[in-house]
């Protein structure tokens, strides 16, 4: 790693360095969930439970099997952790998007999928009413619970057929009008938002920068711009950390300087599909070189890796899948596969099937490979 006046000369293997010390995947591990969440600052809350939900997998890749498979859940409820639009984030960061939530009011220069939320939600004030006054008096409720009494059905191709309630629910969580306040199961219990957030607030163009350093901090290496995203942005803006370029990649990335020094303690570690290493799969195949997709919607017969495979971090290196199944009726975690990009050496084969062993114990189940 070299630097000139304004810019750090990268290598392929700093940067995906300084993206695995971010994500916390190294050693000695961590033990403290709330700290790892604070550091991460944004857990995808995927509820795809072929092994366990994304978030729950995410925060075990970093602590293991020590982890309380309840934790997550219950500092959700105790409001130590918010579901704030599908990503679990610490209750502090809510602060950072209330002024966001305030520019809803009026949805003056709103564009694209904003004004068509914006439009939808017009065009329903008077089911958002009824919402609002059924929580008040009985909340927290789940979606359907809550009356759909909307006079503009959701426009869809088919995919949000019949989930008016839902989907109001989501456009008022980004006024906020209402705030996830836990789970009843898999569903989403729903409550006034003055009942779940602080009050605080931080000003828009200060809270922007904010989530923009610390989501570098985070992520340890990032592009300052990318595509709009409803939930949580891949890019950190042009101003947080120093600017940087890599070695075999076109343009010119962020990098937070806090991250560039000390050893790097790699480990071996299985990941989430949704976990933020390869969530942003333009960043994963430019630095990590990795060939992956989620392939929950492909027909089986079309599938490369699995249902839901988890990419195998060693190192600093992605270097394969494991297809892996929960059966809670056979008390079996099944591997279906292992699938290695690189050829593996003895000592990573026993690392990756200890990995999927404490998997196993962490779930409460024995590991089971498919012959």
């Amino acid at each position: 790693m070299t630097s000139d006046a304004t810019t750090l000369q990268l290598s392929r293997t700093d940067a995906r360095r300084l993206a695995v010390r971010a994500q916390l995947p190294c050693r000695p591990r961590p033990d403290d969930l709330l700290e790892v969440v604070r550091t991460l600052t944004a857990l995808h809350d995927d509820r795809t439970a072929a092994i366990a939900p994304s978030a729950d997998l995410v925060v075990w890749s970093r602590i293991g099997s020590e982890l309380d498979r309840e934790a997550l859940a219950d500092a959700v409820a105790e409001q130590q952790l918010v579901d704030l639009r599908g990503i679990i984030r610490p209750v502090e960061d809510v602060a950072l998007y209330r002024a966001e939530m305030q520019q809803w009011d009026d949805g003056a220069g709103f564009t694209g999928w904003r004004a068509v939320h914006r439009d939808w939600l017009d065009a329903n004030e008077s089911c958002r009413r009824d919402i609002l006054e059924r929580l008040r008096q009985d909340g927290p409720l789940t979606s359907r619970e809550l009356p759909d009494t909307c006079e503009v059905p959701w426009r869809s191709s088919g995919w949000n057929t019949g989930r008016n309630v839902a989907l109001m629910l989501d456009v008022m969580s980004r006024t906020g009008d209402v705030a996830v306040a836990g789970r009843d199961g898999r569903d989403r219990l729903w409550d006034l938002a003055d009942r779940v957030y602080p009050d605080e607030v931080v000003p828009a163009e200060q809270a922007v920068r904010i989530r923009n350093e610390r989501r570098l901090h985070a992520l340890g290496i990032a592009r300052a711009k990318g595509p709009a995203c409803p939930a949580e942005p891949n890019d950190v803006g042009d101003q947080a950390g120093v600017a940087a370029v890599v070695d075999g990649v076109r343009g010119t990335w962020r990098v937070d300087p806090a991250l560039l020094d000390g050893d790097f303690a790699g480990r071996t570690a299985l990941l989430s599909p949704f976990d933020a290493l390869v969530f942003d799969r333009k960043r994963m195949a430019e630095l990590f070189e990795f060939d992956y997709q989620v392939e929950i919607y492909k027909p089986a017969a079309k599938r490369r890796w699995g249902y839901y495979a988890l990419p195998i971090l060693h190192g600093d290196r992605l270097v394969g899948k494991v297809d892996a199944a929960a059966d809670s009726s056979t008390g079996a975690l099944r591997v279906n596969a292992i699938h290695q990009d690189v050829p593996f050496t003895k000592a990573l084969s026993t690392a990756v099937r200890r990995e999927i062993a404490d998997l196993a114990r962490w779930l409460g189940l024995r590991a089971s490979y498919v012959d």
